[in-house]
């Protein structure tokens, strides 16, 4: 039985890490996790990948203890996208829902923070717990985090270990949605849906400025924008997307996208 499990909903792929009990993660883990999100990326008739974890407990306890106290290193080859297959997925260009339905612990959280967009059961709970262990959060925690919360409170979360539960979180806009656990999935399908609704080069614009931008001034961004090379945003304006969506508004019905 594979530990990692696809499934396809018209344009959505849902991903499933599944390794009882803490679905923790391994190298051959991260590679799986690595091949499923290639499979979204490669595959132009989907637009949103969720990943979420198997069972109501955890999302994932993070890097897999146990093989690294069997002789894995840390810098073991992780596969395309780095650790979970997503933390340095650098060239994925369409958009990541991360369902939380439990702990999301170390590198479980790194594997919630690299997605594009967070819902969280109710009883989820988010801790970079590194430091607790010798170690540090070096798996886009200790880079991601304080972008994404005021610097003190990222800071006291490493610092300290804490648990962080996603009603916190999603007052400090780290999490979009918080859910009773028994309708995670169907809130995390009804927002890739809306998202999948939009023109699949839109998506894959937005993401390509976002990551071209995220460390500029606002007037460095745009420069970045308008002069640097960002193919997918230059395209975007006469794409046959962009004139389906002028024409489809002026018609008054849905568009039908074809991502070209």
């Amino acid at each position: 039985m594979t530990d990692v499990k696809i499934e396809r909903h018209g344009r959505v792929l849902e991903i499933t890490l599944d390794r009882p009990k803490a679905n923790a993660i391994d190298a051959a883990t991260s590679k799986a996790l690595g091949a499923a999100f290639q499979s979204l990326q490669d595959d132009a008739h989907l637009s949103v990948g969720i990943i979420t974890g198997g069972g109501p407990r955890f999302f994932s306890a993070g890097w897999d203890l146990k093989a690294a106290a069997e002789g894995e290193a840390p810098d073991a080859d992780q596969g395309v996208g780095g650790f979970a297959g997503l933390t340095e997925y650098w060239d994925l260009t369409k958009p990541v829902i991360a369902a939380v339905n439990g702990l999301a612990l170390g590198g479980g959280f790194e594997l919630a923070l690299a997605a594009d967009m967070i819902v969280a059961a109710d009883h989820a709970e988010f801790a970079l717990t590194e430091a607790s262990l010798g170690i540090i959060a070096d798996s886009g925690g200790v880079i991601r985090l304080p972008r994404r919360l005021p610097r003190a409170i990222a800071m006291e979360m490493m610092m300290t270990a804490r648990r962080a539960s996603a009603q916190e979180l999603a007052r400090w806009g780290l999490v979009n949605q918080v859910v009773p656990g028994a309708e995670l999935m169907e809130a995390a399908r009804a927002l890739a849906q809306r998202v999948a609704a939009c023109a699949p080069l839109s998506l894959q614009a937005i993401k390509e400025v976002d990551r071209a931008c995220e460390d500029a001034s606002e007037r460095e961004a745009f420069r970045r924008m308008r002069e640097e090379a960002l193919p997918i945003y230059q395209s975007v304006y006469a794409s046959q997307d962009a004139a389906e969506g002028m024409a489809a508004l002026a018609e008054k019905r849905a568009p039908d996208w074809k991502g070209r």
